[in-house]
C-alpha cells in the first residue's frame, strides 16, 4: 500500500531493541531479530570508564550496517550534564550524515537540553527522549513539544529509583506515569509512546503480557533488552487480520479524499481514519 511507505519507522515501530555500542559484533543479529528499530547504547549498558572508547568503535562500526539498517538504528548517547555528552553530541551531527535514525536522549527533564541537542544535529534531527524522572514527568509537554521530538520513551526503573518505588506484578503504581506520557504525546500531537523494558528476559508470558498492558494504556511500542523478547511484543501490537483489512479499507477510502462516509455499516469520520492509519503503523512496526 502506498500509504505505508510514508510511515517514519522512529515514529511507528513497536519493538526497539537494545543493543551495547561496545559490541558491534551483535548488530547484525539485532537488525535479524525482527525488530522495528535497534538502540545502540552509549549509556546504562556501557561502563563509564569505557563510554569514550564505545564511541569510537561505533562510529568506526557504523559502516558494516547497510543503508537500510542505519536508516532503522537509533544510538542513546549520554545525557546532558554527563562527561560524554558533548562528545556524543559531536560524534551524533557526523552519524546523521551517514544515515543514522535518531538519537534516544537519557534522563530528559527539560526542553531546553532538547532544543539544545536539536541545534547541535541541524534540522530533521529525530529525538526520542526518555523520561526517567520526577522532574521529568513533571516537564513532559515541554519535553514533548520540544523541537525534533519523535515521541516519548518511559525508562520506568531509573523512574522508579528516583522517586524510590519497589513495584511488583503489573505495577499498578506507574499507571499514572504511564497515562501522563500518553496524554502528553497526545497533546503535543506526537507518535504513541515507547513503554520500558521487561527486566525479566527469560518469562515469555511475562513479556507479552507487559506488551499487552501498553498497548492497552496507549502505548505505541515497547522497548526490549534481548532479542527473544521481540516476538512476544510485536505479536502484542500486531492488529488482527479483521483490524488490518477494516483499517486498509478505511484508509483506502480516506486517501481518495473521502472524510465522511459509511463502511459496513459504521460512520467514519476524522478520529475513526486516525485511528486507522495508527494500526496499519502498528503493523509495520
Amino acid at each position: 500500500m502506498s500509504h505505508m511507505a510514508l510511515v517514519d519507522p522512529v515514529a511507528a515501530s513497536t519493538t526497539l531493541l537494545f543493543v551495547p555500542a561496545t559490541r558491534p559484533e551483535r548488530f547484525a543479529r539485532a537488525h535479524a531479530s525482527g525488530a522495528g528499530l535497534v538502540i545502540v547504547d552509549l549509556e546504562d549498558a556501557v561502563a563509564p570508564d569505557a563510554r569514550e572508547a564505545a564511541r569510537a568503535s561505533l562510529d568506526a562500526s557504523l559502516d558494516t550496517l547497510s543503508a537500510g539498517e542505519r536508516a532503522r538504528t537509533l544510538v542513546r548517547i549520554n545525557g546532558d550534564g554527563t562527561p560524554w555528552h558533548a562528545g556524543d553530541v559531536a560524534a551524533a551531527a557526523g552519524w546523521r550524515g551517514r544515515g543514522l535514525a535518531g538519537l534516544v536522549l537519557p534522563k530528559a527533564e527539560s526542553a531546553a537540553a532538547i532544543a539544545a541537542l536539536h541545534l547541535a544535529l541541524g534540522p530533521g534531527a529525530r529525538i526520542v527522549p526518555l523520561i526517567e524522572s520526577g522532574v521529568g514527568l513533571d516537564a513532559v509537554d515541554a519535553i514533548a513539544s520540544a523541537p525534533g521530538v519523535t515521541r516519548l520513551a518511559f525508562g520506568h526503573l531509573d523512574f522508579m529509583a528516583d522517586l524510590g518505588m519497589a513495584c511488583e506484578g503489573d505495577e499498578p503504581e506507574l499507571v499514572p506515569a504511564r497515562f501522563a506520557l500518553v496524554r502528553g504525546s497526545r497533546r503535543a500531537g506526537i507518535a504513541a509512546p515507547i513503554d520500558g523494558v521487561t527486566a525479566d528476559t527469560r518469562d515469555p508470558q511475562r513479556i507479552a503480557r507487559d506488551a499487552a498492558r501498553s498497548l492497552r494504556m496507549g502505548f505505541g511500542g515497547k522497548l526490549c533488552i534481548h532479542p527473544d523478547q521481540v516476538g512476544p511484543v510485536r505479536e502484542a501490537f500486531r492488529p488482527d487480520a479483521a483490524q488490518l483489512d477494516w483499517s486498509g479499507r478505511v484508509v483506502a477510502l480516506a486517501d481518495q479524499g473521502q472524510a465522511l462516509f459509511t463502511l459496513d455499516g459504521r460512520m467514519v469520520d476524522a478520529p475513526v481514519i486516525a485511528l486507522a492509519r495508527r494500526v496499519l503503523a502498528r503493523a509495520a512496526g
